[in-house]
């Protein structure tokens, strides 16, 4: 019986809501307002007999099963409320805890956390060989080291290497490549011109001008590197 009551209260509803849906409100409320209160409503009686009949003559067992309930069901609608809050939040504290972990926000920002030392580390993969970068705004273009290099499939002799550049060790050559894809985060990027040093002549891969000029932008805020594609 009482099931046919709460069917009949979730019919009346749709029916109102198909009537009178495109109303600002019904009975003072609005539409998604009342479907929820008719559903609130559908769901609680059986729930209020059934919890009557397991509790009858035990006041105090049932007021605690119902704050037990009621506590658990505000918890989960606050989780839900807020789960882009919350995954923020938990996104922040992975970036904190994994220096290069290229976290996407809900705006679609990507922000990497500054490691122990002065310099972003940033975790990417180029043609879908895991990468670490230093980002780097003084490198004319992304620069690979030739150890990497040779791991992502790329070949060159010696007299590949003709394109002068400065590094901290002093001055030497470089050969040009053209990178496939480049992924940092949620950003891709294709056929992206780049450098591979000569073996030995540089430490780290240097995430430079021709990625970084592709972005819609790039700021450094407090620990906090900010890539945004366009």
């Amino acid at each position: 019986m009482l099931a046919i009551v709460s069917l009949m209260i979730l019919i009346g509803a749709m029916i109102l809501l198909v009537l009178f849906g495109e109303r600002e409100s019904i009975a003072g409320l609005s539409p998604s307002e009342f479907a929820g209160l008719s559903a609130l409503v559908a769901l609680g009686i059986p729930f209020a007999h059934r919890l009557l009949q397991d509790y009858r003559g035990r006041l105090a067992q049932a007021v605690h099963a119902v704050a037990f309930w009621s506590g658990a069901a505000i918890l989960f609608v606050g989780l839900y409320a807020y789960r882009y809050e919350l995954s923020d939040v938990a996104n922040r504290i992975l970036g904190a805890i994994v220096p290069g972990a290229a976290i996407t926000t809900r705006s679609g920002e990507i922000r990497i956390a500054r490691g122990a030392g002065s310099s972003f580390i940033l975790n990417g993969r180029v043609n879908g060989q895991t990468a670490r970068f230093i980002f780097d705004t003084g490198a004319s273009a992304v620069v690979l080291t030739g150890e990497f290099a040779r791991t992502a499939g790329y070949t060159f002799t010696d007299s590949d290497f003709t394109i002068p550049v400065s590094t901290a060790n002093g001055r030497t050559t470089a050969a040009p490549i053209r990178i496939n894809e480049l992924v940092i985060g949620s950003i891709s990027e294709r056929a992206v011109p780049a450098m591979v040093a000569r073996p030995g002549a540089l430490r780290e891969n240097l995430l430079g001008m021709s990625f970084l000029e592709r972005l819609a932008s790039y700021r450094v805020e407090g620990d906090q590197l900010i890539l945004r594609a366009r």
